[in-house]
């Protein structure tokens, strides 16, 4: 019988990504004087709404100033999202950035106001600082008694650490033996154990044992032996934002609610302790406020309601700085009968800084669309990137990134290596941009069903532009 042979394939399945529509965005791309670079991090153009939106990274790393608002106001397509991304990666992970769409409001189980003070909790971050007693040390050896076949499981063990100083062996119980089973740590790791919690958390393996393995794994760190006592005292710091302190307060289940999802209505006595709280821990130099953003799209969907109560909200000192953005001229505010800029409040417009984007140029759509190819590797010719720029300015900068990844498959179909004009021709007629589908509907809108035709030229005009 013949041998059979099986091919084994590997594939790093560590990191998965998936490109999105500002996956390119890496920053606000300022130098050290917040003035905006032409191109860098990912952003083109929009030079004196970058520099805006600098001042405004400013005013969040400083955290002294709170409920201010900023509205972010231009064309569809004019990169009012990007410049909250680029602030977003700017502000880095520890910054809390809270995003939210207008229209989520009006589809949750809970209240809109209450839907809006979690959205503000979320934007405000506790730094909470604590000392806690550590043991940290290289693990000599593990001795658990195992007891005879059939009966419990282990109680008791020795743990044998040691640093580049002193020795030590500690006795172990059943749920320090859990936690060290559960680590799967072993002989020349090196190890923090809480005494408080009985918490262990792995450091890597001894710089010391780095030589007894000809090949190790990708994911192996080798630190060294600790240096000193065996116990010492740390300062552990813990980020959490206030939305994830009042559920685990609110709820039975504590911290895991935050995991099922759970969080519901929390009732304003919870919040007005948590309050209270912190502010007793910053007196006491426990914890350190660090004030966030909150950013909400396509605000115009807010009704009259939701205007009120933002009027009420950014007067709070724990207010973030709040970032909206809008693609609407003048419109109706929702719930009212009345037209205002942006389908804003007066009011509550007089309470905004106005950030203005404009369409982008030429050579801006020329520079975005070669972006955009290197972050969905697509190889194109400089003659079919000119074609899509034109495209860009007769249609939309959205068409034409979309375009990209079907002209690539295009290409693909053809067995191509370079995306060219004809790919970019081909897939130009098989996908319709605005503009041609309105002209098409015009043309044939008596075949279509509940069609509405215009009284007179003027309406015709308005539904094709």
């Amino acid at each position: 019988m013949a041998e059979i042979k099986k091919l084994a394939e590997s594939r790093d399945l560590t990191r998965i990504e998936r490109i999105g529509a500002h996956s390119h965005i890496r920053g606000l791309g300022l130098d050290t004087t917040l003035e905006a670079r032409a191109a860098s991090e990912g952003m083109v153009g929009q030079l004196p709404a970058r520099r805006a939106a600098g001042l405004i990274l400013q005013l969040v790393r400083e955290g002294r100033i709170a409920g201010r608002a900023v509205l972010l106001a231009g064309q569809p397509g004019t990169g009012k999202t990007a410049i909250a991304m680029g602030l977003a990666k700017s502000l880095g992970l520890e910054t809390p950035f809270a995003t939210l769409s207008a229209s989520e409001l009006f589809s949750l189980e809970f209240s809109k106001t209450e839907a809006l003070t979690q959205a503000f909790r979320k934007a405000i971050g506790v730094r909470i600082k604590e000392e806690a007693e550590v043991i940290e040390g290289e693990v000599v050896e593990i001795t658990i008694d195992r007891p005879a076949a059939g009966g419990a499981a282990a109680k008791t063990g020795k743990l044998t650490l040691k640093t580049t100083d002193m020795e030590t062996v500690y006795e172990l119980g059943g749920k320090m033996i859990e936690a060290l089973t559960r680590e799967k740590v072993q002989s020349g790791d090196v190890i923090a154990l809480d005494k408080a919690s009985g918490k262990v958390t792995k450091l890597g393996r001894s710089i010391g044992r780095s030589r007894d393995y000809d090949a190790v794994g990708p994911h192996t760190k080798f630190v060294r032996c600790p240096e000193g006592e065996l116990q010492k005292r740390k300062e552990v710091v813990h980020c959490v934002t206030l939305h994830e302190i009042d559920v685990i307060n609110s709820r039975t289940q504590g911290f895991l609610a935050l995991f099922t999802g759970d969080t519901g209505e929390i009732r304003a006595e919870v919040r007005e302790q948590i309050d209270t709280k912190v502010a007793e821990w910053r007196e006491e130099g426990k914890a350190e406020i660090i004030p966030g953003v909150l950013f909400i799209d396509e605000v115009h969907m807010l009704d009259i309601e939701c205007f009120s109560f933002l009027n009420r909200a950014l007067e709070n000192e724990m207010a973030p700085i709040l970032v909206i953005a809008t693609n609407r001229g003048i419109t109706t505010i929702r719930g009212t009968n009345y037209r205002s800029p942006h389908g804003i409040p007066a009011d509550f417009l007089d309470r905004l800084l106005i950030i203005s984007t404009q369409p982008f140029t030429e050579d801006e759509i020329h520079q975005i669309l070669g972006i955009r190819c290197e972050e969905e590797d697509v190889e194109m010719s400089e003659d079919a990137k000119l074609l899509l720029t034109k495209i860009g300015i007769e249609t939309s900068l959205r068409y034409a990134i979309h375009l990209i990844t079907a002209a690539a498959l295009a290409c693909q179909k053809r067995k191509g290596k370079m995306v060219e004009i004809d790919d970019i021709s081909r897939v130009y007629g098989l996908f319709l941009d605005v503009k041609r589908s309105t002209q098409y509907l015009m043309e044939y809108q008596n075949e279509y069903m509940f069609n509405e035709v215009p009284r007179d030229a003027d309406e015709c005009e308005t539904m094709q532009s």
